[in-house]
């Protein structure tokens, strides 16, 4: 019996590591993806409008990330090795989007936050009581990019015609990012 505990235990932080360090992974990816974007919007498609509401979200992505940097601090969890590829990729996914429009860097910020909204909906059912406070930020932020993801389809985002392909390669591409990262 006391065996079953220490495996369960043992099970369970596993998990709750997996949680953290693809969550820190995803939210500094987000990071980078907006300082993409905004790259674009500062040098070659300039759109004030569009700049700002990006600016916004990037704040709600950095109080998330710094949340999850401090968790992996603190319960001292190995950040996935793939860190510096994550944002390569970030910031070429934000840039090249912004480089097709405005309907285009939406649909980025729709497409992540779609996957998000199931990956942080999957952890919430996981997480137990006795991790009341994680699963309660990992709520909140569920909420925050939910909203990001209104933003964006308020602000034009469309998966009509080609931005449907789009839509399904990002999301894909998300998809592995949070396989990678949960494990490595």
């Amino acid at each position: 019996m006391e065996l079953d505990i220490l495996i369960m235990q043992k099970t369970n932080k596993k998990k709750l590591e997996e949680f953290i360090r693809v969550d820190h992974a995803g939210e500094r990816g987000a990071i980078k993806i907006y300082e993409g974007q905004l790259l674009a919007l500062n040098t070659i498609y300039k759109d004030n409008q569009l700049k700002e509401i990006i600016e916004e979200m990037r704040e709600h992505e950095r109080e998330h990330c710094d949340y999850f940097e401090n968790e992996i601090k603190k319960r001292e969890i190995k950040p996935t090795k793939f860190l510096p590829l994550w944002d390569l990729l970030g910031v070429g996914l934000g840039f090249g989007t912004t480089l097709l429009g405005k309907k285009a860097a939406m649909l980025c910020t729709a497409s992540v936050e779609e996957v998000i909204d199931k990956h942080y909906q999957d952890q919430i059912n996981q997480i137990k009581d006795d991790e009341k406070e994680l699963r309660d930020k990992i709520i909140k932020f569920r909420e925050d990019e939910l909203h990001h993801k209104d933003i964006a389809y308020e602000k034009g985002a469309s998966k009509e015609g080609f931005y449907s392909i789009l839509d399904k390669v990002i999301k894909t591409g998300s998809k592995i990012a949070i396989n990678i990262s949960e494990k490595i």
